[in-house]
C-alpha cells in the first residue's frame, strides 16, 4: 500500500483552497498535525465540537476550514454539525481518522469503527475514504462537494495512508 507524505497531503489540501486547520490530536493524523504546526497553520482545539465551531467562525472570516479528529470524536461534534453547520450551510472539511477499521484497534474504537460511515450517511454528511492511489480524485471530489453543497464533507483516513509521527 502506497503511503502519502504529510507535507504533500497538506499541499494538496492547500491546492484546493483549505487555509484554516484545527482539530484534536490523534496518532493517525499525527504527521499531518506536526506538519501543520511546523508551518504555523494549525490551531489546536480541546474538543471536537469546539474545533467545528472554530472552523465555522473561520469560514465566516473568509477562510476555508478543515477539522482534524479521530472518528470517536465525531460523536462529540454531532450536535454542532447538525444544529449549526448542516442547518445554516456552513461548510468545513472533516479529516477523520478511521480508528477501529475492520475491527483492528483498541476495544474502545471498534463500535465507531464499524458504524462511522452509517452515522455519516444518517446525518447526511458526504464522505469518501482517502487512498494514495486516488488522492487526486479524492481531493477533486472534496473541493467539488464542498463548493456545491456548502455543508461539512468528510475525508476518512485509514491507518497507514498518510505518514505519521510515532509518539
Amino acid at each position: 500500500m502506497a503511503m502519502l507524505e504529510a507535507d504533500d497531503f497538506v499541499k494538496g489540501l492547500q491546492g484546493i483552497g483549505f487555509d484554516f486547520f484545527t482539530g484534536v490530536p490523534d496518532t493517525i493524523l499525527g504527521g499531518i498535525i506536526a506538519h501543520l504546526t511546523e508551518e504555523r497553520l494549525y490551531t489546536p482545539a480541546v474538543r471536537e465540537d469546539e474545533a467545528v465551531a472554530m472552523a465555522a467562525g473561520a469560514y465566516f472570516g473568509g477562510k476555508i476550514p478543515a477539522v482534524l479528529m479521530q472518528n470517536s470524536g465525531l460523536g462529540n461534534a454531532l450536535n454542532v454539525l447538525e444544529s449549526l453547520n448542516l442547518i445554516y450551510q456552513i461548510p468545513c472539511l472533516l479529516l477523520v481518522s478511521w480508528r477501529g477499521f475492520e475491527g483492528k484497534d483498541a476495544p474502545e474504537h471498534l463500535v465507531m469503527g464499524e458504524t462511522m460511515t452509517t452515522l455519516l450517511d444518517t446525518i447526511r454528511i458526504p464522505h469518501r475514504t482517502l487512498s494514495a492511489e486516488t488522492i487526486t480524485d479524492d481531493l477533486q471530489w472534496t473541493a467539488k462537494t464542498f463548493m456545491e453543497k456548502r455543508i461539512p464533507v468528510a475525508l476518512l483516513l485509514k491507518k497507514g495512508i498518510v505518514k505519521t509521527v510515532q509518539p
